[in-house]
């Protein structure tokens, strides 16, 4: 534990300070200035209509913002429990980038910043109409960086132009600003903005990205330990505690846990509600079997990227474990009615009920040419 240096992001740093009177909401605070106040007034309205059209609840008192430099995108998720899975609202478009791919180093290398941060400041009156801002340099920039100037004044902003900020257009600013706003309202002081070079999932990215690394090992460590939070995002939804080792490289896997269950003492979780339906013909025999995205391999892949990722959730002392599953792919292609026939713990098997809930759609079993309901077991290893 002496090699790490402080850590826990978005828990151990100070609470950001924002001026409002003693008495008024955030969001009221906002609404009294002329830009965020005109925001909501043009786009309040369709933000609420737009989260009744995905079965979302207005407002968000989560949110996490993930940006992809090279695809030029933006994520903004959302959810409203702590314990339940984040769910994507929308991707906007990035409209300019400054540098090249790699995280920021030093003041004035027009670099766009990768790695894990919050919004730590909103800005009303901004030079590029609305922005927020993220704490660049953090722990692990501190470390790596020019130790004088690393450089600072990292936004989220509009206006369509960028030095090494994320820049959006206008109309985005005012969504993403409202959004946080309300996430900020309802008490999510530090919401969190994690940026990556590029989507390790889409092939001409990652070959990009992996051209770059065959003459440079620092990027290519630094792009690993991004893309491990990236897996596990990807399979659970949920945000993994995240360290900064004494060297400056980010830390979540197993150690992560060690350390956050010495430092913090956790709760006990309290089961989540599970996705089930009422299905009453199962097909025994079928002309075509389920086929997860991708095909079998892809499945493979998918079962084994969640076995790594759900490894910091095992009980403590308990490094792998080999899970039984049974789940309905039902007609119109859903994976529903998941249960645990192997599992590890009751809390474990909970929560990897709760992660596979987030499988993609399948396409479905099909017998005499029409779509058909059938039950699939599978089995793997948590390691």
């Amino acid at each position: 534990m002496k090699n790490l240096l402080v850590a826990v992001l978005f828990i151990l740093i100070a609470a950001p300070v924002f001026s409002q009177g003693p008495s008024a909401s955030f969001v009221d605070y906002q609404r009294a200035l002329p830009r965020p106040g005109d925001a909501l007034k043009r786009k309040e309205d369709t933000l609420q209509k737009q989260f009744a059209a995905k079965g979302l609840s207005w407002p968000a008192r989560y949110v996490y913002i993930r940006s992809f430099k090279y695809d030029g995108e933006m994520e903004v998720w959302i959810k409203n429990e702590r314990k339940e899975p984040f769910k994507l609202f929308k991707t906007y478009r990035i409209c300019a980038l400054a540098g090249t791919l790699g995280p920021k180093r030093m003041q004035g290398d027009y670099q766009v910043p990768e790695g894990f941060y919050y919004i730590n400041e909103f800005n009303p009156n901004s030079a590029y109409y609305l922005s927020l801002g993220l704490n660049y340099p953090n722990a692990s920039d501190k470390i790596l960086s020019d130790s004088i100037n690393p450089g600072g004044d990292i936004y989220i902003h509009g206006s369509c132009v960028t030095v090494g900020c994320i820049p959006v257009t206008d109309k985005q600013i005012d969504e993403i600003y409202i959004l946080a706003a309300y996430a900020r309202n309802n008490g999510q002081d530090y919401i969190p903005v994690h940026i990556y070079p590029v989507r390790y999932n889409n092939k001409r990215s990652a070959t990009y990205l992996a051209n770059l690394e065959k003459n440079d090992s620092q990027l290519k460590s630094f792009a690993d330990q991004l893309e491990s939070v990236y897996d596990h995002f990807e399979i659970t939804h949920q945000l993994p505690v995240i360290m900064t080792s004494s060297n400056g490289d980010y830390v979540y896997d197993g150690l992560s846990k060690k350390v956050a269950s010495a430092t913090v003492e956790k709760p006990k979780r309290n089961p989540m509600p599970h996705r089930t339906r009422n299905i009453t013909e199962l097909a025994d025999v079928v002309g075509q079997w389920p086929q997860f995205p991708g095909g079998g391999d892809n499945f493979l892949k998918y079962l084994d990227k969640m076995g790594k990722a759900l490894v910091p959730s095992l009980p403590d002392g308990k490094k792998k474990a080999n899970v039984m599953i049974e789940f309905i792919v039902d007609k119109d292609g859903t994976p529903t009615n998941f249960k645990v026939l192997n599992g590890v713990s009751e809390e474990f098997d909970d929560e990897l009920i709760t992660v596979l809930e987030q499988m993609p759609t399948w396409q479905p079993a099909i017998l005499n040419d029409n779509p058909v309901a059938k039950k699939m077991k599978q089995s793997f290893l948590i390691q």
